[in-house]
């Protein structure tokens, strides 16, 4: 409560006095937050004005089917695709799940929108492969990748061309579209058979079935023959062997049913003495001494023998089915009388390789051509031909002249054209079958009707070109000859044989190479048109059929059946055929046989005949000179033989790459036409002399 006055005087008292202005306590100058804020604001806006004015509109589009990532280098504002980016190089790297990573350098410029597309390389796929049956073998854009199952193969992604080939069935060919992106496709492929069963039965049965020479069961039998043309032979002791020709088509069953079987023929084993005497069964030509004849049994045949300077044997031959026998015939020779003048004195005489003494001499000889060698050391030996006839004598001069003195006149081995064509010489007289029969026994497996046996001679020198013409060679002659392709594989190589030319083009060629040497034409022309030829014309020519026949066949003393002997198939590789690497395009195969070439090959490119000529028997098959025609089987032999002056058609001899059959690789098969074919060629011919 209050204290109560005081009645005492109050004192006043004085205090000290400070100035308000040094009594207060000085305090921080407060801070404005708002201000600063405001200044940022404005700073940052500048900034993005500055960047959105100079900023440059980039679109980027990339192609893939999966998300992507996309990462710049540098400043870069996206807006859906586009992005703003000031102007300047940058590095764009894209990625997404299945394809290549894309690392793109681009460049802004100062244009206003720009854009770049991106397209993402997919990664391969995996992709499985799996048939019925397996082991078939995969072929991805003409590449063998191997035989099926195969699992995971990476291929890129894409259309691809599918070949999957199995021996005994239908090739299946399509195209394969690949997904890529490491995504994995299983596929799986059901071939078709390529065969057809055939049902075949003998009476009587058990006969040995053959298939294109290959055992294949006994009658009565279901056989499993892949599709294509095919020889079966029927084959049982004691009887002939039937065969026929079959086309089979995959898939189509064939019933042969039952085929009689006919008795075998006897055998007769025939000589002569001398050798080489003709020979007629029943009227019919067979072939000449020593030889087997076939016999049809049960049956008496009339049997001849003769021979030119001989007395004709006749008689006649009866055998039991599949009987045998054996019979030498001697032939009374009918003489004539040779004198012979031969200087020196003291040259040598020979008759048919046998010595008769020096100096002159008459003796009385078979009224045959014989061969008349006169030698002597240190001059030029002297070749001729006699044919005596009985109660006329003649006379032979034979005057031998020194070394030096038929130097100059002297034949050279071989000789080579202006195009660089090599010709061999050859002597076919001075050779143990300059007298042989030409064409096949109808025993022989693969004959053919006009392979008619016929006897022929051949005596003059002539020469023959060791390859067939090229491409090259004939372009010399038609500048714009085009041998073609097949199946993409081109017949039309330079080194290739010449193909696709008619027997006229070939004719003609000749004639145009012996202008360009001076020499004389062998072939007459009118209007461009061959009309015939001329015999005794040394110019180049295609080679007799003749000619062509002994240089393919005849080996030593025997005449051979294929190129590489007398057994089929081939056991090595010899000439250039249908092998297996030709199957797309042939059709057909020589099996277990490959060569190296799908059609034809670069000429000699294997290895030469026995006469050092190359593809005889193979590569092309070759025009001759001759006109076609079955040669008559009477038994009349044909000295050094060119054929009729002209015809419709020409002959063909030898085998091609297209050929793969028995029947066609057999030096003696004889095919015919005029116009020109993929497979056929020619090598050229001159007589010597």
């Amino acid at each position: 409560m209050a204290e109560p006055l005081s009645d005492q005087p109050v004192t006043i008292a004085p205090s000290s006095f400070t100035a308000l202005e040094q009594t207060k306590t000085e305090s921080p100058r407060p801070r404005k937050p708002r201000r600063s804020l405001l200044y940022l604001c404005i700073a940052f806006f500048v900034v993005v004005m500055v960047f959105l004015l100079t900023a440059r509109s980039l679109q980027i589009t990339v192609a893939a089917e999966t998300p992507f990532q996309i990462s710049i280098s540098g400043l870069a504002i996206p807006f859906g695709q586009r992005y703003l980016m000031p102007q300047g190089e940058y590095t764009i790297n894209v990625r997404a799940s299945g394809y290549h990573p894309l690392i793109q350098n681009v460049t802004v410029d100062s244009s206003e929108n720009q854009r770049v597309e991106l397209l993402l390389e997919p990664l391969p796929g995996f992709v499985s492969f799996d048939s019925e049956p397996t082991g078939a073998s995969v072929s991805i854009d003409g590449e063998e990748i191997g035989p099926t199952p195969l699992s995971d193969l990476r291929i890129n992604k894409g259309e691809h061309q599918l070949l999957i080939e199995d021996p005994r069935h239908l090739s299946l060919q399509q195209t394969l579209l690949v997904t890529g992106r490491e995504i994995r496709q299983q596929l799986h492929f059901q071939l078709e058979p390529a065969w057809a069963e055939v049902t075949v039965d003998s009476a009587p049965s058990g006969a040995t079935i053959l298939v294109n020479g290959e055992p294949a069961g006994q009658t009565p039998a279901t056989v499993e023959i892949l599709q294509g043309e095919h020889q079966l032979i029927l084959q049982l002791p004691a009887y002939a062997d039937w065969q026929q020709t079959l086309n089979i088509e995959a898939g189509n069953a064939l019933d042969l049913g039952q085929l009689k079987l006919q008795p075998a023929s006897g055998l007769l084993e025939l000589s002569s003495v001398p050798s080489g005497a003709n020979i007629t069964l029943d009227g019919e030509f067979q072939g000449q001494t020593p030889m087997t004849l076939a016999v049809s049994p049960d049956r008496a045949h009339r049997l001849a023998i003769f021979k030119p300077g001989y007395a004709r044997y006749n008689g006649t031959v009866e055998l039991p089915a599949a009987g045998s026998d054996q019979r030498t015939v001697k032939l009374t020779a009918q003489l004539g009388e040779v004198t012979f003048r031969i200087s020196p004195a003291n040259a040598t005489l020979r008759i048919n390789g046998k010595t008769y003494g020096k100096g002159n001499q008459t003796l009385s000889l078979p009224a045959v051509e014989h061969r008349i060698d006169v030698s002597l050391k240190g001059y030029a030996s002297v070749r001729r031909s006699v044919t005596p006839r009985p109660g006329l004598a003649q006379q032979v001069s034979v005057a031998l002249k020194t070394q030096e003195e038929t130097k100059m006149a002297r034949l050279t081995p071989e000789v080579t054209t202006p195009l660089g064509q090599t010709l061999l010489l050859f002597k076919p007289g001075e050779s143990s079958l300059a007298d042989f029969t030409m064409g096949a026994s109808r025993r022989e497996p693969g004959r053919r009707a006009n392979e008619v046996l016929h006897p022929v001679s051949l005596r003059r020198l002539f020469y023959l070109q060791t390859t067939e013409v090229t491409n090259a060679q004939f372009r010399q002659f038609q500048r714009d000859h085009n041998s073609g392709q097949i199946e993409g594989k081109s017949l039309n190589q330079e080194n290739q044989p010449a193909v696709n030319v008619s027997w006229q083009q070939a004719a003609a060629f000749c004639n145009w190479l012996s202008k360009k040497e001076g020499m004389p034409l062998f072939y007459r022309e009118n209007k461009g048109i061959v009309t015939g030829y001329n015999a005794a014309a040394t110019g180049y020519r295609l080679p007799s059929e003749a000619e062509w026949a002994w240089a393919a066949r005849a080996s030593g003393k025997k005449l051979l059946k294929f190129p590489w002997g007398d057994t089929f198939p081939p056991n090595q590789v010899a000439e250039n055929y249908a092998d297996s690497a030709s199957a797309y395009v042939t059709g057909r195969v020589l099996n277990n046989y490959t060569d190296g070439h799908v059609v034809s090959a670069p000429v000699a490119s294997l290895k030469p005949n026995q006469h050092g000529l190359y593809d005889m028997g193979g590569n092309v098959a070759e025009w001759v000179n001759d006109v076609y025609g079955i040669p008559s089987a009477a038994g009349a032999s044909q000295k050094d033989p060119l054929g009729s002056q002209n015809g419709d058609n020409y002959v063909i001899r030898g085998a091609s790459w297209a050929h793969a059959k028995l029947a066609e690789l057999r030096l003696s098969r004889r095919d015919y036409g005029q116009a020109g074919r993929d497979d056929v060629g020619f090598r050229l011919a001159r007589y010597a002399e």
